[in-house]
Formats: structure tokens, C-alpha cells, sequence
């Protein structure tokens, strides 16, 4: 490793304080890169760098690969180990519209749930409230009772350490109290595994994927996305989801889109 990329690293490390996993992953995507052009990233050539790096299929991987070495070659920049650079682009990605599932699919799934036992009690507890709720699954996780009000979910555990309270469906509050007065535990948190510690994010994900065959987050596109089908403003939304910014809400508008089309196919007449 290069000295200029062990500073790098005591930089992002220290004096920004990323996370440890944030950290490693900078380090074994540059460590990776100046292993197989073997030689220092500040005397490689760009274009052998891209050359290399134009291997991944992936694109989402690869522009992973070249934020770290555009963040490396700023810092070098800063640093005055590297007098001018430019700047890499980073390759255009597709526009994913997010997944999500209808109602009538999660309800029918729910249904399948054996609610005899404490256990699947839980789990229809779980998957309704993420879809009553939106929450991120960390944010549902963290969750104690004291959070639950009569008719609103305080989240204070949310992404950027922003809490916000949102409303909470009757039938949400419903079966997780029923889950919870089957309950053998005493613990502050609500959601637990079978020995009685938190439930782990792997554990939230093995549910979904059983009854629904996708992730805990599917469930708050859902949830935002039954919202603005119902014409909920996007901006009400936002709230809701807890986005910093209106931007990142946006990617529901095609819900509407289609909805204006699907008005357009059936009441227009040139379109009969």
C-alpha cells in the first residue's frame, strides 16, 4: 500500500470518522486497484485505471470504484501529493423504478401466516406495521413501546438522526398488541426473537422474503406508493418517509403517471 493511500485512509478514518465499514470498503477498492496495475494509484496512468475497471459488468459496482478514487485523488489534490486531476465521470446508470407490492398481494400473504402461535403472531405483526408505517427496517427494529401512541409511531432512531412521528393504522396497532399479549418476555424493545433478544435485521429479512419472497424494503415502497395511488401529495410523503429531500420522494411519481394514462385509455374517446 502506497503511503499516500495509507493517509488517505488515517484521513476518512480519523478526521472524518467514517465508519469502520465505510473505511474498508475505500481501502479494498483502492488496494484492489493498485495490487493488479501493481504500481502506486498516484503514478498510474487514468486510462489504465478505467481500462481496468471498464471489466465490471456491473455498472453501480463500477461507479462504486470510481467515487473511491475520485475521493483518493481529491484528497491527494488537497493534500499538494498530486497537482492537478480530473476529475473521472462516472458511467450513466439506468433509472430503476423501485419495486413494490399491491395491497391485495400483502394481504393475501398475510393470511397465510399461522397467528396461533406467539411466533406468527409476530411475523404478521411485523410485515403489516411495515406497511402501515413505511418505516426503514432499522428504524422498525429500534422501536420500543413507548414509541406506540394511541393513534401515532414516534421514530427516534431514523436515518440522519432526524425523528419524526407519523401516524399508525388501527389495524397495525392492533396485531402488535395481540403479539404482544402472547408475549413471554419482558423487554423494552418490541420486536424479539425466539430467545428473547432483538430481533436482527437478517432475522426482519428471512420474514418478508418467506411470506412475501422479497426484502423488509419493498414493504416502504409500498407503503408509499398506496399513498400516492390514493392521491396523497408528495410532499405530505416526504414527511412521512422521513427524506431529507423532495428528490429522493420523486421516484413515486410514476405512480401518477400511470394513473393519468389509465385515466386517458378509459375516458378519452380517441382512445377507445
Amino acid at each position: 500500500m502506497s503511503n499516500e493511500l495509507e493517509a488517505f485512509l488515517e484521513y476518512i478514518s480519523v478526521t472524518r470518522a467514517l465508519s469502520k465499514k465505510t473505511v474498508l470498503a475505500y481501502a479494498s477498492d483502492l488496494v484492489l486497484i493498485e495490487n493488479s496495475l501493481d504500481n502506486s494509484l498516484l503514478a498510474l496512468d487514468t486510462k489504465a485505471i478505467v481500462n481496468l475497471l471498464a471489466q465490471h459488468k456491473n455498472k453501480r459496482t463500477l461507479n462504486r470504484k470510481l467515487s473511491s478514487l475520485n475521493a483518493f485523488f481529491d484528497f491527494c489534490h488537497k493534500s499538494n501529493f498530486l497537482e492537478n486531476y480530473s476529475k473521472i465521470k462516472l458511467s450513466k446508470l439506468p433509472k430503476l423504478l423501485p419495486k413494490f407490492l399491491s395491497y391485495e398481494k400483502i394481504k393475501s400473504s398475510l393470511n397465510l401466516i399461522d397467528t396461533s402461535t406467539w411466533i406468527g403472531k409476530r411475523d404478521y405483526a411485523l410485515i403489516l406495521f411495515l406497511y402501515a408505517s413505511g418505516t426503514r427496517i432499522t428504524e422498525c427494529l429500534e422501536l420500543s413501546h413507548g414509541d406506540i401512541d394511541t393513534e401515532w409511531l414516534h421514530i427516534r432512531h431514523a436515518k440522519g438522526e432526524k425523528e419524526r412521528i407519523v401516524p399508525l393504522a388501527k389495524q397495525a396497532k392492533f396485531a402488535i398488541q395481540e403479539y404482544l399479549d402472547t408475549l413471554a418476555y419482558e423487554k423494552d424493545f418490541i420486536w424479539v426473537n425466539y430467545k428473547g433478544d432483538k430481533l436482527s435485521r437478517i432475522s426482519a429479512y428471512k420474514i418478508t422474503k418467506k411470506y412475501l419472497g422479497v426484502s423488509p424494503h419493498v414493504l416502504r415502497h409500498s407503503y408509499a406508493t398506496a399513498l400516492i395511488s390514493g392521491g396523497a401529495d408528495l410532499r405530505v410523503v416526504q414527511e412521512l418517509l422521513g427524506h431529507a429531500s423532495l428528490l429522493s420522494t420523486q421516484i413515486y411519481t410514476h405512480i401518477q403517471k400511470q394513473d393519468l394514462k389509465d385515466t386517458l385509455d378509459v375516458c378519452h374517446p380517441l382512445n377507445s
